[in-house]
């Protein structure tokens, strides 16, 4: 018997297995997450689907389908598949799987050998598969969590192209949770598979073991209850549907405290979204939209930093962007309050929808033909910079609406010195009373 036989098949591995186990997929079509590599027409998938295999190295955090995958590429390019594990192995096993694999090439048959955790190996080790590989004895997959540009020699990085696996998305962990429910002949509402989803923080195998352990409490054919996968994880599910009222009482109370300048009410909410798993972009967006409705230019900073909180969100994930959305929600909460300017844009637009779309006045009409000039384009045009402090008496607005003021800005913040500016310009514009929309 031969060390490939002694790999049993995965169809007889039977239902003692693990469910993450269990529920490794057996086509390529099956595999959830890293469309970036796999998707139509991309380079992994095109090299499989042409048989074009040659030495990879699978690089991501823990759950997102290595082990999977390479046992798929074997699959799919009819290869023996030879897992070996970098914790348990030395140079002898080395040595003696790779005499089996040299005999299984001259047969004409071709070898995956899996790598498990390769930055395990030390150098000597990784210096062993070489010259195997060179030949073509065999197809070398590793999988590492760790960087392989400081975990796995040059020698053995030129000779295997490295692909980097991203962390699994809450969207594809609950299409795997919902494979794992038909497979344990339970049911689960979608909004409890998402905070499964949430929880296991793109390890696909997290999420199963919890779904399994949920399922052990659970009566068979029955459903899975909150409380049993509250149970299974040891933290408290809060109650949440990203689609539901729920999820729209929480960001009004959240909106609503930020523009009551109440900070810890602020940060109440914002920690109640998060804890239940919120998608920290849509609560980023939520922020500038607070900077932009109910601060605007009494601190024109205020959008700068939920600027700035977003980024930083989307740059550092979770939980390190979480601080970032805090402190733009401390920050929102504590700054001086207007909506002038967004009051404004509602009163123009109102205005543009209720009365004739007026012609541009000729003044403000470039002529860049001769024919324009002699039309009047232009005629009357004063240059901001020919005049004391870049203020004109010309006038922008159509005749109809000549004198109508639509900002009006508070005396809270920077607006202050903003409602003092606008004051002088008018003066010296020569604008009559205010008028307003």
């Amino acid at each position: 018997m031969s060390l490939f036989d002694l790999t049993p098949p995965e169809e007889a591995a039977g239902r003692g297995r693990p469910l993450a186990e269990r529920m490794r997929p057996e086509r390529l079509e099956d595999f959830v997450g890293q469309e970036h590599i796999l998707g139509p027409g991309k380079p992994l998938r095109a090299q499989i689907e042409r048989d074009e295999l040659s030495s990879l190295i699978l690089w991501g955090p823990p759950g997102v389908g290595k082990t999977t995958l390479a046992r798929l590429v074997a699959r799919q390019t009819r290869s023996d598949f030879v897992p070996f594990s970098a914790v348990l192995s030395g140079i002898k096993e080395i040595k003696t799987v790779m005499v089996e694999a040299e005999r299984n090439r001259r047969l004409g048959r071709r070898t995956v050998l899996f790598i498990d955790e390769i930055h395990r190996f030390n150098k000597a080790q990784q210096d062993a598969f070489l010259p195997y590989v060179e030949r073509g004895d065999i197809v070398l997959i590793g999988a590492t969590t760790e960087n392989p540009s400081f975990e796995v020699i040059s020698a053995l990085l030129s000779r295997a192209k490295v692909h980097a696996l991203r962390p699994l998305t809450p969207a594809e962990i609950v299409t795997l949770l919902r494979r794992g429910l038909d497979d344990l002949n339970l049911r689960a509402g979608d909004g409890l598979l998402e905070q499964i989803a949430v929880y296991a923080n793109g390890d696909a195998r997290a999420a199963y073991n919890v779904l399994e352990l949920a399922a052990a409490a659970s009566p068979a054919g029955g459903e899975i209850s909150a409380q049993t996968v509250e149970d299974s994880i040891q933290r408290k599910l809060l109650l949440y549907d990203k689609s539901g009222e729920e999820h729209f009482n929480l960001i009004s109370a959240l909106h609503k405290s930020v523009r009551s300048s109440d900070v810890d009410a602020a940060l109440y909410w914002l920690a109640r979204m998060l804890e239940a798993g919120e998608d920290r972009l849509y609560l980023a967006r939520r922020l500038v939209r607070m900077a932009v409705e109910d601060i605007g230019l009494a601190d024109p900073r205020a959008l700068e930093q939920a600027i700035a909180a977003m980024q930083a969100v989307h740059f550092l994930g979770i939980p390190e962007g979480d601080q970032a959305l805090a402190q733009a929600a401390i920050y929102l909460s504590i700054a001086p309050k207007s909506d002038a300017a967004y009051q404004a844009l509602n009163q123009t637009l109102d205005v543009v929808r209720n009365s004739t779309a007026e012609p541009v006045p000729m003044q403000l009409r470039n002529a860049p033909t001769r024919p324009m000039k002699q039309w009047g384009y232009g005629e009357g045009y004063q240059h901001a910079h020919q005049f004391e402090d870049a203020v004109t008496g010309m006038q922008c607005l159509p005749d109809s609406l000549a004198g109508r003021q639509f900002y009006h800005p508070t005396t809270r913040g920077v607006e202050q010195r903003i409602s003092e500016r606008l004051e002088e310009i008018r003066k010296r514009r020569g604008s009559g009373p205010a008028s307003s929309s």
